[in-house]
């Protein structure tokens, strides 16, 4: 399988060695083939070095469209940042991936390098993901696209986006179980200590860290909610605070948060639940006492459903000075 890694001036370097490597370490891995079963180049339209992000110079050869599969990495992003002050400086690069996929090379993209796949129209009218930091973005600034945040990998008609930075070991790991099959992916993966079969970014997600678009009243809302997180939800009593009917401050809220009340509050519970659990040594009952709830199989469903592992998976992976 010959793949082609993209670089580009600012893109990150791990993104692409963190690949290029996994993919070595699988040739010698499947030692006894007649040939390497992945022929790795990284490319650039200069066919020399590049600048990539924090100022570090990456060699590279001429790029070509003789591959099966081209990789593009992401590059440096800050939420605060409009990518597309970036985005125009890659026209050749953009254009470059359109002429690939036309040629049917396969295409995937590690993080906000799906920014560059929405450029090339490859995600339009695709299921895809990115960082959990960037997806709201991405799915406003491409409508075409149906973004799915929570999602690790998602593979649609010959297009392949990952989520943030670390995920190339998972595309990596996915390429090899692809072509050299479970056996051979599953040995990579433990002497490069890479994931295995993670499928979801739900659990890294932090919510105080995604961009909101609040008015006043909705964060007056969530302020009320949250106050009183271990009260059991009153929409009578919230309506009656801020000097509404159910059904006004039912549709207010959606209008400007895009949830309920009910939704929004669940969210908050959740987020508590999830410090909690990495801070202290309390038991499931201590913090549902605290976050509101109080049948324990009723929020490890919740928390199951939206963080993508039980609470007891969680803490193990998350807690403080614990180690996965």
């Amino acid at each position: 399988m010959r793949v082609g890694v993209l670089a580009y001036e600012g893109c990150l370097t791990a993104e692409i060695f963190v690949l290029t490597d996994l993919l070595l370490i699988a040739n010698r891995v499947a030692d006894g083939a007649p040939a390497d079963p992945f022929e790795v180049s990284v490319i650039s339209a200069s066919g020399t070095s590049v600048v990539a992000a924090g100022g570090f110079s990456i060699g590279a050869q001429e790029w070509h469209h003789d591959f099966d599969h081209l990789v593009v990495p992401g590059f440096e992003l800050v939420p605060s940042e409009d990518p597309a002050t970036r985005l125009s400086l890659w026209d050749r690069e953009i254009e470059f991936i359109r002429a690939s996929e036309a040629r049917g090379v396969r295409v995937s993209s590690v993080c906000v390098g799906a920014y560059l796949l929405g450029e090339a129209g490859l995600l339009d009218g695709r299921r895809c993901t990115t960082s959990w930091l960037y997806g709201a973005d991405l799915a406003s600034r491409y409508p075409g696209a149906t973004v799915r945040t929570d999602s690790l990998i998602v593979q649609d008609d010959g297009v392949t986006t990952t989520a943030a930075f670390t995920a190339a070991l998972d595309l990596a790991t996915a390429l090899v179980r692809e072509h050299l099959g479970d056996k051979i992916a599953r040995t990579t993966a433990r002497i490069t200590l890479a994931p295995e079969n993670r499928t979801s970014q739900s659990p890294y997600i932090v919510d105080s860290m995604l961009p909101v678009n609040h008015t006043q009243f909705a964060d007056d809302v969530g302020s009320w909610l949250v106050e009183r997180i271990a009260e059991p939800y009153d929409l009578d009593l919230l309506s009656d605070a801020f000097h509404l009917s159910t059904r006004t401050m039912l549709r207010k809220f959606k209008d400007e948060t895009g949830e309920s009340p009910r939704s929004y509050l669940q969210r908050a519970r959740i987020r508590k639940a999830k410090r909690l659990l990495e801070s202290t040594d309390w038991s499931l009952v201590k913090i549902l006492g605290h976050i509101g709830y109080q049948d324990a199989g009723t929020f490890r469903r919740l928390f199951t459903d939206r963080v993508g592992m039980s609470p007891a998976d969680y803490r193990r992976r998350f807690r403080n000075g614990g180690a996965e």
